[in-house]
């Protein structure tokens, strides 16, 4: 159900006019690239034709700003994989945006979402409070309305799968199972 072509479609058809912005699926990892000389267009590079790897660098494209749209990944550091506590507390804190997002643009679309703490060989945290922060800015964003990029594509994706909109917190029933995360 869900293609990776349709989505690269969407995309296009909604922003490569207006952003001179394409969705680009890449073999290995994500990164965003601003127009050059050689290529007159940005590209959002998603990682391996994956559904999910396309809506996260999607959502961080939604989120950075014009200036910050004509930095190589958007101006930002990334720590890789194996972060001790505190450079995965500042992994989170920037992830909580997009990642709210990236939900908002799964849910549009009729994907399922999970959360992402990326950090497998490093400092366990548990998932389920970080995933309480982004469903709490979920919320926020429906409540206090998106900026209209965002809006433009949740529109589109929800025509495209025939899914509700607007979208309602209804739609983002979450629990947080805290028993899941004694002793983290």
């Amino acid at each position: 159900m869900h293609q990776i072509a349709d989505l690269i479609s969407i995309f296009e058809r909604t922003f490569y006019q207006s952003h001179n912005t394409r969705l680009i699926k890449g073999d290995c990892e994500p990164v965003y690239l601003p127009a050059t000389e050689q290529v007159p267009y940005h590209q959002v590079v998603f990682a391996h034709g994956f559904y999910a790897s396309a809506l996260h660098e999607i959502a961080h494209w939604l989120v950075a700003g014009d200036a910050r749209r004509l930095l190589e990944d958007y101006g930002y550091w990334y720590c890789p994989d194996g972060r001790d506590k505190q450079k995965q507390a500042e992994f989170e804190n920037v992830e909580v945006k997009p990642q709210a997002i990236e939900w908002l643009l799964s849910t549009a679309a009729g994907f399922n979402f999970n959360v992402s703490v990326d950090n497998l060989n490093g400092e366990q945290t548990c998932r389920f409070d970080f995933q309480q922060r982004v469903h709490a800015q979920v919320l926020s964003l429906i409540e206090n309305g998106f900026n209209s990029r965002t809006e433009s594509l949740l529109k589109a994706l929800c025509g495209f799968y025939n899914t509700p909109w607007p979208l309602t917190a209804q739609q983002f029933n979450w629990q947080h199972p805290k028993e899941l995360c004694n002793g983290v």
